[in-house]
């Protein structure tokens, strides 16, 4: 057995240092027209999640859970709202969550607004803080020129939407929600001064622009107290990496307002669609691990009370117990090396790994890696636990270099059939369904 320094972590159990940190999924129901009809999470979805449900985390996310079935950040979220509620949409969720809960990690849903990141296919103008449009593109597909939410639509369209789902979470199973305030949706969009151009109480100063996550969470906690033990953290960029964006100072003002709120956990990550946190940064991965703690490190003071996790760029278990040991960080979110291996924290514990396997795609890539998680999931998706030998049974071994070849190419060709589905005006809508060489 691997000598384990996990098991020396003495500031919290080890078991709950680990989070399942989001990723999109992109494999609920779907329907261009009807939004009755969109984000009631299908079987393949909760099979995901029964597969993470054994992996010994302390604390599962969902992906994007968004609140508006307009404002989506992909055809395929999950979406808990009004317009969608019903007999079939409960039913699902509340396997989702009893699915996440199988070894007795924490089950938090991920609420968000897409805001103008919404893809224009989906939604030609989405609602925004301001009507700064999105110029880049993502997986082929452009955003539309954004609507400036009224003051009475920032109540009714976002506050009020985050309540609701705050609250449906709660009725169906999850133990908490997480506020997603990171990555350029909605509500940091309202945070980031390349964003947000408004002239009033929303806009200007740091105070005004974290307003609107201050009125989300007051409004969430007038319906569910405190006392009742669920859960609301927050999920935010520690740095923008772009000029003019969301700096180190504003980002600690901003905190040092989160922990004033009372958020019980604070997720610390960074970049944007424009600028993803590990663009141009070939480097080693001692380097990429350090890369957030460099800014974690200079935000983590002002967190007294709530518990701050940070994710992006960890693989490697001492890594993980240094930065908890130096204090920087309570615990390690965790992405994309657990859709290889969803039960990377239990063979940690274990002592049967150090790392996560060496996957064999070039990790500046963002579209070959992004895709390469988004078919892992689907595969881990194919099968419940129950029927399986091994938890990563299905899924493609990416370090094997046969595999990651062949990976390669089939994400070529999906690559032009993506694009071609974006030509068409329609929406991307699930994952590449690859077969795998290597058994």
């Amino acid at each position: 057995m691997i000598r384990n320094p996990v098991l020396h972590i003495i500031r919290l159990p080890a078991v709950k240092t680990s989070i399942r940190a989001a990723l999109t999924e992109r494999i609920s129901s779907w329907d261009p027209k009807d939004p009755s009809k969109r984000g009631i999470p299908s079987q393949r979805l909760i099979n995901l999640y029964d597969k993470w449900g054994h992996g010994k985390f302390g604390m599962i996310l969902t992906g994007n859970i968004c609140v508006d079935p307009w404002n989506l950040e992909s055809a395929g979220n999950v979406v808990f709202s009004k317009e969608n509620d019903g007999p079939e949409l409960r039913e699902a969720v509340q396997k989702l969550s009893a699915a996440m809960k199988q070894d007795g990690a924490l089950a938090i849903a991920q609420i968000s607004h897409a805001g103008r990141q919404t893809p224009e296919v989906v939604h030609a103008h989405p609602f925004s803080c301001s009507d700064v449009q999105l110029k880049a593109k993502r997986r082929f597909m452009g955003f539309g020129k954004p609507i400036p939410l009224s003051l009475e639509q920032i109540k009714t369209e976002v506050i009020d939407r985050f309540v609701f789902a705050a609250k449906f979470a709660r009725e169906h199973g999850f133990d908490g929600v997480q506020i997603h305030a990171a990555h350029g949706y909605l509500l940091s969009g309202f945070m980031s001064p390349t964003t947000n151009t408004r002239t009033d109480k929303y806009g200007g100063s740091p105070q005004n622009r974290m307003r609107v996550i201050q009125e989300v969470f007051e409004n969430i906690r007038k319906e569910i107290d405190a006392s009742t033990g669920f859960l609301v953290g927050v999920k935010t960029n520690s740095v923008e990496f772009q000029e003019k964006g969301l700096s180190i100072a504003d980002a600690k003002l901003m905190c040092r307002m989160m922990e004033r709120c009372g958020f019980d956990f604070v997720e610390l990550s960074g970049g944007n669609i424009e600028i993803p946190a590990f663009r141009h940064m070939r480097d080693s991965t001692r380097k990429r691990e350090a890369f957030f703690l460099d800014f974690a490190e200079q935000i983590r003071p002002v967190f007294e009370k709530a518990i701050v996790y940070v994710t992006g760029g960890f693989r490697t278990a001492p890594a993980m117990v240094n930065a908890i040991c130096d204090g920087i960080t309570d615990g390690i979110g965790l992405g994309r090396p657990i859709t290889a291996e969803p039960d990377l924290p239990a063979k940690i514990l274990r002592g049967e790994c150090l790392s996560a396997a060496d996957t064999k795609l070039d990790p500046d890539d963002y579209m070959q890696t992004a895709t390469a998680s988004n078919m892992q999931m689907g595969q881990m998706g194919k099968r419940p636990y129950a029927e399986l030998k091994n938890v990563c049974d299905d899924i493609a071994d990416l370090s094997n270099p046969k595999e990651a070849e062949n990976y390669k190419k089939a994400a070529e060709q999906y690559f032009k059939e993506m694009k071609e589905t974006a030509d068409r005006g329609e929406p991307i809508h699930g994952v590449l369904e690859y077969v795998n060489i290597v058994s």
